[in-house]
């Protein structure tokens, strides 16, 4: 799915259209993001397309896309649809980038949805100079993708592709890999709306049902899981292939969607956007005011370590400040079931004994009981109703960030309503309430948590 940069003449000769320049003058505000965009071209579409049927192959236009494919017509299938939800999308591209809808009214490209190469190849549309390539290609105003049994990711893929193009043509990007597959990857995630099936851009999908058989998310948990997780500077350093692996693009997605959402460094993005899309991108990113590359590394890794469907970065932020020391008569705060990983100002000193106590009820969620809703009460212990990354719903949880490189996590100290333990290092200690990210916005309420130490208890000398 990588965009190569070849030659625009080239493309142009194996159509063998005549391209003519569309003079566009914006009379809307200048764009945020882009300074500055390519006007569109504009080619002879209607011998294109009577080529393409001419050879067997059918086409299907819209606005911004002659979608030809060699794929057999089905009853119920989707594929004259894909135009129109291109469209679509060219709408929230266009708004990201900021560029005046009176530039990108004249942009329309080709894609090429393949079953069968040599089809494309016989009747001139898969040039040899086209390398080959696994899932998709970008040759500026054209694309290939190969089909595939989901629907889905048959769109996915096409959008994809479809982002390559928009970049290339308008902002002539020449970003690093991690940025073009990225951005590609954050821009074409979507879904199809239940009851009118309208095209909605869903950066961080609120369902695996929404985006079926993409697996982004569930790639980047197996990674983490098996100490695979790539921290956030070896992702800056991917380089382009033809045949990108499934990590790579869930990776380089991750990078994007952490940068676009967390507070910290959505100021550095929006910057680094603002200048030329060439290879300094990352170099300006990195050097922006306030860019603390051991904080970056460790808020990118809280984030590879949480992420999940429905996702929401200002209920996920986390304080890393160290705290106060536990003083001795103890100490209490209270953990909002609606938010992750918090801190509570506690320091741990290493080897020192704690005991933590929860009292109180929260609500973790709600389930459908006849016409309405029964809210879910939990205490520090949980519910068995639902489990959670195989803990109960609404369990307390007390963990300490573990520094490892880009294999850093947060290490369980305890759960549930009464917890001892002692601190294996000296640190601030972090609690929440345990339940999916995209159901926090259902939760409410807090557990009192109180925490003291505990003297009683001798520790063994390699616990000291």
């Amino acid at each position: 799915m990588t965009c190569f940069m070849m030659q625009q003449g080239v493309f142009l000769v194996l159509l063998t259209l005549l391209s003519l320049p569309v003079h566009v003058h914006a009379s809307e505000q200048a764009p945020v993001h882009a300074k500055t965009y390519s006007e569109p071209v504009s080619f002879d579409w209607r011998n294109l397309i009577h080529r393409s049927q001419l050879a067997g192959l059918h086409v299907f236009e819209g606005d911004h896309l002659v979608l030809i494919t060699d794929r057999p017509r089905r009853v119920g299938d989707d594929i004259e649809k894909l135009p129109e939800i291109f469209d679509e999308a060219v709408n929230v591209w266009a708004d990201y980038y900021s560029i005046p809808l009176s530039v990108v009214s004249d942009w329309k490209v080709c894609g090429c949805l393949i079953v069968d190469r040599e089809r494309f190849r016989e009747a001139g549309l898969l040039p040899d100079a086209i390398p080959d390539f696994t899932n998709g290609y970008c040759d500026h105003y054209r694309f290939w993708f190969v089909d595939q049994s989901n629907p889905a990711y048959r769109r996915h893929l096409m959008l994809h592709e479809g982002v390559h193009a928009f970049t290339t043509t308008l902002l002539n990007m020449s970003a690093p890999t991690w940025y073009t597959e990225g951005i590609a990857e954050w821009l074409a995630t979507h879904r199809l709306m239940q009851d009118t099936e309208t095209y909605e851009h869903t950066p961080i999908p609120s369902s695996s049902n929404d985006v079926e058989q993409l697996g982004r998310i569930e790639m980047i948990h197996r990674l983490y899981n098996a100490g695979g997780a790539t921290g956030i500077q070896e992702v800056f350093k991917l380089r382009p292939t033809r045949h990108g692996t499934i990590d790579s693009y869930a990776l380089a997605w991750s990078v994007v969607a952490f940068l676009t959402t967390h507070p910290r460094y959505q100021e550095a993005f929006v910057a680094m956007e603002q200048n030329p899309f060439d290879k300094r991108m990352t170099h300006r990113l990195t050097t922006h005011a306030g860019w603390n590359p051991t904080v970056v590394s460790r808020d990118f890794n809280a984030f590879i370590s949480e992420i999940d469907y429905g996702y929401d970065t200002d209920s996920m932020i986390i304080d890393w400040s160290q705290g106060d020391l536990v003083p001795d008569e103890g100490v209490a705060s209270s953990v909002a079931a609606d938010r992750g990983w918090q801190n509570p100002g506690w320091c741990l000193e290493a080897g020192q004994h704690y005991r933590l106590q929860a009292t109180g009820l929260c609500t973790v969620g709600a389930i459908q009981e006849g016409d309405g809703q029964l809210e879910l009460k939990s205490t520090a212990d949980g519910i068995s109703i639902d489990w959670y990354r195989g803990k109960p719903l609404g369990r307390l949880l007390a963990a300490q960030w573990v520094n490892k490189g880009s294999k850093s996590c947060f290490e369980l100290t305890g759960e549930g309503a009464e917890i001892d333990f002692i601190a294996r290092r000296s640190g601030p200690l972090f609690l929440k309430i345990n339940n999916p990210p995209g159901q926090l916005r259902e939760c409410r309420g807090a557990i009192r948590v109180q925490i003291v130490h505990d003297e009683s208890v001798e520790l063994s000398p390699s616990e000291k």
